[in-house]
């Protein structure tokens, strides 16, 4: 039984949104507050699946509710909802954590899709604290526009089973994006299974995805379980799937289609149920012109296509991420934590990362490891980035 709570300073507003939600579910329990300080009182006493909220009220506004809530109660998913809204006020909404915002007068079926999609990646049953830790371990950091619509969109995803094309550089966290979808997903308790396409020889593939049974070929001493039995009842990540034999695709298309597999050697059908998430920093309509991918297979993967920026495109998340690396590799090294002053930071934001995150964190690390002080500095990043 959800505990939903309104905080709205209009009662007319709460009187609508109350009938609304009961007629949605009447087993909601509905609490109201009238303003932003009754609404801290009532999250403090009550746990609440889901909170709606204003921006705009007296004694304490929207977003000092929502940095309470974020802060002390981040599990509770709150959307956000204003007449006064604009992007600004929408883009600091979700950088602060709100899970969705919706400006008055809200279109209703928009609220209770929104209401539906909270509640269920609210299920408390299903997050478990070791979900919580991975997802922490596979954070994806930034507070820029790109990240912040980035951060929006997989949690939309998360609460479906759609197919997920993911698009980026070398380097841009396509594999971060790939773990958030599955540990926001109803099939968190479930296995990620990883493939990289691209490091499996191509006669090797098929063996790999789909398993072979014993004297399949010269080498098949015994039975396999393949990537897509492993991960029955989860999620399988095809990374660099634009790497992957045309004969691999094909396969692949009907494993799609019919949620169908077979091992290499058999004729015996096997039905699993796989999420399947695909991820290249290829071109793939480029690569369908060139026949070396399926156009097939392209419209079955990208029900939803995701792109993941470059960093170049988002240098003001540098700071956070420098911030980031430093405690990573402090506690990967047991070492000493550093700190890196302004100059350095300013500096390492003008430089092009065709490497993206992955490059920086290498150089971060280069920088704690070759820096002779506590504090790195602007000649430290001149002399050891390797950048110019």
């Amino acid at each position: 039984m959800s505990k939903i709570l309104i905080i709205e300073d209009e009662a007319s507003i709460r009187r609508v949104l109350n009938k609304v939600l009961l007629e949605e579910n009447d087993k909601f329990q509905i609490t109201e507050a009238s303003d932003g300080v009754q609404a801290v009182d009532e999250i403090k006493k009550k746990k609440f699946n889901l909170i709606l909220c204003d921006i705009k009220m007296p004694k304490k506004d929207g977003i000092e509710v929502l940095q309470f809530i974020t802060k002390e109660f981040p599990e509770i998913p709150t959307i956000m909802i204003s007449g006064h809204g604009d992007l600004e006020t929408a883009v600091e909404s979700m950088r602060l954590g709100a899970f969705d915002y919706i400006s008055k007068p809200p279109d209703l079926n928009r609220l209770l899709n929104s209401v539906r999609s909270a509640l269920k990646n609210n299920d408390f049953t299903k997050k478990s604290r070791s979900t919580l830790k991975k997802s922490k371990e596979f954070e994806i950091i930034g507070k820029s526009v790109e990240i912040i619509n980035l951060k929006h969109l997989i949690n939309k995803v998360s609460l479906t089973n759609a197919k997920v094309l993911i698009q980026g550089p070398n380097g841009s966290g396509k594999e971060l994006v790939a773990h958030q979808i599955h540990l926001n997903s109803s099939r968190n308790d479930s296995p990620f299974i990883e493939v990289n396409c691209a490091a499996i020889p191509s006669e090797l593939i098929e063996s790999e995805l789909f398993g072979h049974i014993k004297g399949a070929f010269t080498s098949a001493v015994k039975d396999k379980v393949g990537k897509f039995e492993a991960a029955n009842g989860g999620t399988i990540f095809l990374d660099e799937i634009g790497d992957m034999s045309l004969s691999a695709q094909s396969k692949v298309l009907r494993a799609l289609q019919e949620h169908k597999i077979q091992r290499v050697g058999s004729e015996r059908d096997l039905v699993v149920d796989v999420r399947v998430i695909a991820a290249t920093n290829k071109n793939l309509r480029n690569e369908i012109s060139l026949n070396n991918f399926r156009e097939d297979l392209f419209h079955r993967l990208a029900v939803i296509e995701i792109n993941v920026p470059s960093l170049d495109k988002r240098k003001s998340d540098i700071p956070y991420l420098i911030d980031h690396f430093l405690k990573d590799i402090s506690k990967e090294n047991q070492s000493k934590l550093k700190s890196i002053d302004k100059k350095a930071v300013l500096e390492l934001q003008k430089f092009d990362w065709s490497g993206n995150v992955r490059e920086l964190r290498n150089v971060i690390e280069r920088l704690t490891v070759l820096s002779d002080t506590e504090i790195i500095s602007f000649d430290d990043v001149i002399k050891f980035s390797n950048k110019k």
